[in-house]
């Protein structure tokens, strides 16, 4: 506890609010801007930052310091500042928002052919030490429900996203202004990406580009959302006559294996149920896969994106998930996604047999 004096470190954050809002540094640590979109962000930092550094300040104190200054004293959050959170690094004990080098360029350019009024108040890492995880390059196929939303939260949380769809790059303009994400060709979305998210129609799949996985990192995990709907997909023998899996039928469509994930999940939950670790209310999600250890980036990515996980084993198993299963769009937390697990049957039923 402090002796009621805001410390070293929170006046020195204080200080740094009042600085002009895209004014770049770089850390010792890291090469990035660290960006507070707005009041309740920047508040957030510091009295996490206080928090972890209990010798300088308590937390208290750096809140009702900051509320003086940025004038947010009734709690009420700064108007005009947008909601976006660009760049978020994250650890399990706090979060800061980054934007990468040239990022007030663009912001200002952007500026300049918009109108916009944004305002982003930018803050250094003073004591608050970088997470262990990084800013990982994502490439997203499919623009939709899932792969639009997707794009919004991995943005949001920080990953250097890349997205496309088969209509062509200048059909996301809005979905790019709106996130920072970058859209390009289906041939380039997965170039260099250490994830890439396959969020197309089933009967989709076939038609992707040859060798679009060619220049995608080493041990790229690539992660299938995908179901198979006979409606609308049209017959595929080998999964209703064969008994292929959807994924592992997807997986050999590309020619790598997949870690199946999100393929229940309602769309809208993507963005407006993530929960902190620990929250009673925090839903799970099953992945399946081979790779484990591109099972285990899978896994740690959705714990980031604010779910649990269940390892609900290979490709083979995960009929488990499949549509019409007892798992399939549950919001339930590891225990009920769990005892649903245990209770699929392969068979196919209703609308999902063909």
């Amino acid at each position: 506890m402090s002796d009621g004096r805001p410390s070293r470190h929170v006046r020195r954050l204080i200080r740094t609010l009042q600085q002009p809002s895209c004014r770049s540094r770089t850390s010792g640590r890291s090469k990035h801007d660290i960006a507070f979109v707005d009041a309740d962000i920047a508040l957030h930092a510091a009295v996490v930052a206080a928090a972890h550094n209990p010798a300088e300040g308590d937390a208290e104190t750096a809140a009702e310091v900051l509320r003086a200054e940025l004038g947010t004293r009734s709690g009420s959050r700064r108007r005009g500042a947008g909601s976006l959170v660009r760049r978020r690094v994250r650890n399990r004990r706090r979060a800061v928002a980054v934007e990468p080098p040239g990022a007030c360029a663009r912001r200002e350019r952007a500026r300049n052919r918009h109108g916009s009024r944004v305002r982003r108040i930018m803050v250094p890492d003073h004591g608050i030490p970088i997470g262990e995880g990084s800013v990982m390059k994502i490439g997203i196929i499919g623009a939709g429900n899932i792969g639009g939303n997707l794009t919004r939260r991995l943005t949001a949380i920080g990953h250097d996203v890349f997205v496309a769809n088969s209509r062509g790059p200048q059909t996301l303009s809005a979905l790019a202004e709106e996130t920072g994400a970058t859209p390009v060709p289906v041939e380039e979305a997965a170039r260099g990406a250490e994830v890439v998210v396959v969020t197309v129609p089933l009967k989709a799949v076939p038609n992707l580009p040859k060798g679009f996985l060619d220049g995608a990192a080493e041990n790229v995990a690539v992660i299938d959302t995908g179901n198979y709907y006979p409606g609308r997909d049209g017959r595929i023998d080998a999964i209703l006559d064969d008994g292929l899996t959807e994924s592992r039928w997807t997986a050999q469509q590309i020619g790598h294996t997949v870690i199946k994930a999100f393929n229940g999940t309602f769309a809208q939950d993507i963005v407006d149920r993530p929960r902190p670790a620990g929250d009673p209310d925090r839903l799970a999600l099953p992945v399946a896969g081979d790779d484990e250890a591109a099972k285990r980036v899978v896994r740690a990515l959705i714990d980031d994106l604010g779910f649990d996980t269940v390892d609900s084993g290979s490709l083979d198993d995960s009929w488990r998930q499949q549509p019409g299963t007892p798992v399939y769009g549950l919001r339930e937390g590891v225990d009920g996604i769990v005892k649903g697990l245990a209770e699929a049957s392969p068979e196919r039923t209703g609308d999902f047999k063909g």
